[in-house]
């Protein structure tokens, strides 16, 4: 049972290591490794291979390794075998392209990075070698797999949030030279290039694995004065298999923005000097990190991805990993503009679009779930009747140009929101949430796809305009989704589906164009659920504090409280969420989504 306050949203929640299993840190953590290394080299010099995440802080990272072993050579596999920047930007620029923020998917894997005579040459180096060594570096492992000796390996693991963090602050992409360029192109080259080559080759180390180190804490953006833990392999596989049998949440991380506003500053119990927090990103695991703890309470750092890539069938259901391979396909994120801005006038690519243009294999639809809203809140969706397309496209073009302003209530629906409304935004549909309201963002996941048409002439946080797209919009438009067409099918479309007790279940959509399924339910005492065979992503909208239990005593109680998203993996089966012993609210709300189609008959 959770010993926070009522109702207080937990913003580091962490997942349980396995009995017995214990974080490392400073030089025991080496110790251990070179140990490893040792007992397995035999008659050999030992081997530890330290295979990094790109973007890992290596000469921190060396420097920790040289203190604790100080009798060990130890080799930067990316100084002597990565091939030179100019060769890399030669090999990825039909990915990168000249946009600031869209590229194209690569399917590129690390070898491309690398000269393969001279890790060749490295590999005869380390295998004739007389003193113990270290191979460090993203790919490290490259080397060492051509040698027919046995090693210790380590990944020194990062999640994508403090890579980014890192990027704002001045840090480069993997061996770029460009550690003043504009953020939005440092993610570009990460999300589209680095972390798909990145987590593509981590995949293939999880079962070989002999340690796990938080790289997250060597040279942190925002250092919390955390150590760099690390884990064995079989602690960190049993650790996530664990993970994909019960309920979990993974941590939130929060953003401002120049629409940002006030409500999750105040609600969440976040940094009251910050002028505003735009998003919170509170499930996006491909993003967001899982804290692994052990029974005394140390945490090892590790990108929550590591989930979904070692147990996609255990987390995502049969079904839905069939139709998505090992990518979580849900996303919930908060938007608030209490007291802030509009966000920008906005669409999302047709999923024929995304696949041609981007590589990615489904897009963005998604809906908006209110929170909270003020008396003056509304949701801008779907074009008003007898639009003229081309006079509103010579508009935004107008607007984009600094000529005027976009004049949007000519040509946009804006319909009023309050507490409970629920939006659906098929991709497509022009939309925007207006100021003064607390959005539950309830999506599929291909993060950066929003084609800004219109964002109120403003300035992005950088002083340097935010990028819009009308190009990419007008080919994506759905012009017959008009006042009469919206009115049906998008705003709440809130359906009974079942009434027991005081337990009311209610559709709330999305639309049968996304693929997407909203469940809510309403209860004072328990309402019992089963992920029929997928994963279920759900937030507490209504209510302080609740607690998901088995009914078989599968797992232990998991405390949830208000606002908070948390994730109940297919393998789990039949859960009930109920009201907690010390729960003072009358009634309860929750939001589920789960994959249309995917459910078990």
């Amino acid at each position: 049972m959770s010993t926070a306050p009522i109702g207080q949203y937990e913003k580091q929640p962490t997942v349980p290591l396995p009995a017995g299993a214990r974080v490392l840190t400073g030089a025991a953590a080496w110790t251990a490794a070179a140990d490893t290394a040792a007992a397995k080299a035999a008659d050999r010099a030992p081997l530890l291979v330290v295979d990094a995440y790109p973007g890992a802080d290596l000469p921190l990272l060396t420097e920790a390794i040289a203190d604790a072993l100080p009798r060990w050579r130890i080799v930067d596999v990316e100084a002597d075998a990565a091939i030179p920047l100019a060769q890399i930007n030669a090999r990825f620029a039909d990915n990168l392209t000249d946009d600031r923020v869209f590229g194209v998917l690569s399917h590129a894997t690390v070898d491309a990075f690398y000269d393969p005579e001279r890790l060749d040459k490295l590999a005869v180096e380390v295998d004739g070698a007389a003193e113990p060594t270290v191979l460090i570096g993203w790919g490290a492992d490259l080397v060492a797999r051509r040698l027919a000796a046995p090693y210790a390996l380590v990944l020194a693991d990062m999640a994508r949030w403090e890579l980014q963090l890192r990027q704002r602050a001045g840090a480069p992409n993997w061996r770029a030279e460009n550690p003043d360029e504009d953020r939005l192109r440092k993610y570009k080259r990460g999300f589209f290039v680095e972390w798909r080559v990145a987590d593509r080759h981590k995949t293939t180390l999880f079962d070989r694995l002999d340690f796990v180190l938080d790289a997250n804490a060597i040279g942190a953006a925002e250092p919390d004065g955390r150590a760099a833990g690390m884990i064995t392999g079989e602690a960190f596989r049993t650790g996530l298999a664990n993970a994909a049998h019960a309920p979990l949440r993974v941590v939130p991380f929060f953003d401002p923005g120049v629409w940002g506003g006030q409500w999750m500053k105040r609600k969440l119990d976040l940094d009251p000097s910050k002028p505003n927090y735009a998003w919170c990103f509170d499930c996006v695991p491909e993003e967001n990190s899982l804290l692994l703890e052990d029974a005394g309470g140390a945490i090892v750092e590790i990108p929550s991805l590591d989930l979904v890539l070692s147990q996609p069938e255990a987390l995502l259901g049969e079904r839905t990993y069939a139709r998505f391979g090992a990518e979580f396909p849900i996303r919930f994120d908060f938007l608030d503009t209490m007291e802030g801005g509009h966000l920008s006038l906005q669409v999302h690519p047709l999923t024929d679009y995304i696949q041609r243009t981007f590589g990615m294999h489904y897009t963005q639809d998604e809906s908006y779930y209110l929170l909270d809203a003020g008396d003056d809140a509304v949701v801008y969706l779907g074009t008003k009747d007898g639009v003229d397309q081309e006079a509103m496209l010579a508009d935004l073009r107008t607007a984009a140009a600094g000529d005027r302003p976009f004049p949007a209530e000519d040509y946009v629906n804006a319909f009023p929101a309050k507490k409970h409304d629920h939006f659906l935004i098929p991709a497509g549909t022009i939309h925007s949430s207006g100021a003064n309201s607390m959005v539950l963002e309830i999506s599929a996941t291909p993060f950066i796809f929003t084609f800004k048409l219109w964002d109120w002439g403003r300035l992005g946080l950088d002083g340097v305009p935010r990028p819009v797209h009308i190009d990419h919009g007008e080919r994506n438009l759905v012009w017959k989704r008009d006042t009469a067409w919206t009115e049906a099918n998008l705003v709440n479309r809130v359906e009974v589906v079942s009434r027991d007790g005081d337990v009311v279940e209610e559709r709330t959509g999305l639309h049968e164009l996304e693929f997407i399924e909203v469940r809510r339910h309403w209860f004072s005492e328990q309402a019992a659920h089963d992920t029929q065979g997928t994963v279920n992503v759900l937030n507490l909208v209504e209510g302080d504090e609740v607690e998901i239990i088995s009914p078989t005593g599968a797992f232990a109680p998991y405390t949830v409280h208000y606002a908070e998203t948390f994730i109940v993996p297919a393998a789990v089966g039949p859960y009930v969420v109920r009201r907690t012993a010390r729960s003072r609210s009358e009634r309860f709300g929750t939001v589920k989504a789960s994959v249309r189609g995917t459910q078990e008959a």
